[in-house]
């Protein structure tokens, strides 16, 4: 019988192809597949349903088979795990990719949205912008750390650090002094290079429709825009904007059983890039609330007296993200709260 469903277990060089027909019986089995070899193993199939864990390459790979006719889906890597089996197979590539075969036929299993390659690229921007923010700060921790050795201890903020170092320069000795100079030279360069990468967010945002319509709604502007749209696409694979929030790690853990409801913190699953630009618009949200009396500052303002700080901000960033599926989804049909009475 004819190949219905397909799991891949995706890595470097060799790869591992298990197929099953209708009626769930192994009918390919390819525990060793090259690189070059792959592309073409799957071209030869009929139209199927295949199967990956989101990794690196994986949606590289979805766009290919895909030219084909085949059905591709990913999945999260920990949600493919309990398929494994582990007391039948143990785990191996071969046992990977029956679990995976497994797992993606499953109706209560959750999959990764697909990305195409201006997705990735604008993805790519915001990774690269990130790490420049990391080192940047390691940087100026670093500078910190060696200026205490002598006795100056400086602030935190990195503006008023770059204001106040030069003041201690000439008191340090002569390779400590070159050793600072070096590290704001570097910083400095990692500074231009922000300054860049935050101008080509922005016109990203700014040229795409879609991106404009998201920075209507308050607390998000266009970095957050647009790494939304990069990782939602259109949102067509999420049913609603729950399942969103839920996603990026921004509703909470549920200890139930017995009829009794327990509920904790945030599950911080997903996207942590996301979820941190989510709730930084939301404290500015709430650090520019002002005297505004438009009914979302006036829910905004009650949230924070009935639950406190940091519960307001999670509360509007999850609200966000449901917005914003809705905005990515429905478009111009979705009319989102005005911004004033």
């Amino acid at each position: 019988m004819p190949v219905v469903t397909v799991g891949i277990d995706l890595a470097k060089n060799v790869f591992a192809v298990h197929g099953v027909d209708e009626g769930g019986k192994a009918v390919l089995i390819k525990p060793r597949v090259s690189r070059d070899q792959l592309l073409t193993l799957i071209a030869q199939l009929p139209p199927c349903l295949i199967g990956m864990e989101a990794c690196s390459g994986a949606h590289h790979w979805a766009r290919m088979f895909q030219q084909y006719g085949h059905t591709v889906k990913l999945m999260a890597p920990k949600l493919v795990a309990p398929y494994r089996m582990s007391g039948k197979r143990g785990k191996n590539d071969a046992a990977d990719a029956a679990a995976i075969c497994e797992a993606v036929t499953r109706p209560s299993m959750r999959f990764v949205p697909l990305k195409d390659e201006h997705q990735q690229a604008t993805l790519c921007l915001h990774r690269t912008r990130q790490g420049f923010v990391e080192e940047r700060t390691a940087i100026y921790n670093r500078i910190r750390g060696l200026l205490s050795e002598f006795g100056v201890v400086l602030p935190q903020s990195p503006e008023r650090l770059r204001r106040e170092i030069p003041t201690h320069l000439d008191a340090l000795p002569g390779w400590a002094r070159r050793c600072i100079s070096d590290l704001l030279e570097h910083a400095g360069n990692i500074e231009a290079r922000l300054a860049e990468y935050d101008r080509a967010i922005s016109e990203i945002a700014r040229d795409d429709e879609r991106s404009r319509r998201l920075m209507h709604l308050r607390g998000i502007g266009p970095t957050t825009a647009s790494a939304l749209l990069a990782s939602l696409g259109a949102g067509h694979d999420f049913r609603n904007g729950r399942q969103v929030a839920a996603w990026i790690g921004l509703t909470p853990s549920q200890y139930s059983s017995g009829g009794k409801e327990r509920l904790g913190a945030i599950t911080k699953t997903g996207d942590a890039y996301l979820r941190n630009l989510l709730i930084l618009g939301a404290r500015s949200v709430m650090a520019s609330l002002g005297d505004k009396q438009d009914r979302f500052s006036r829910w905004v303002r009650s949230l924070v007296e009935r639950r406190g700080y940091w519960r307001a901000a999670v509360a509007i960033a999850a609200k966000n993200a449901r917005m914003a599926w809705a905005t990515l989804k429905y478009g111009d049909a979705f009319k989102a709260l005005p911004a004033t009475a």
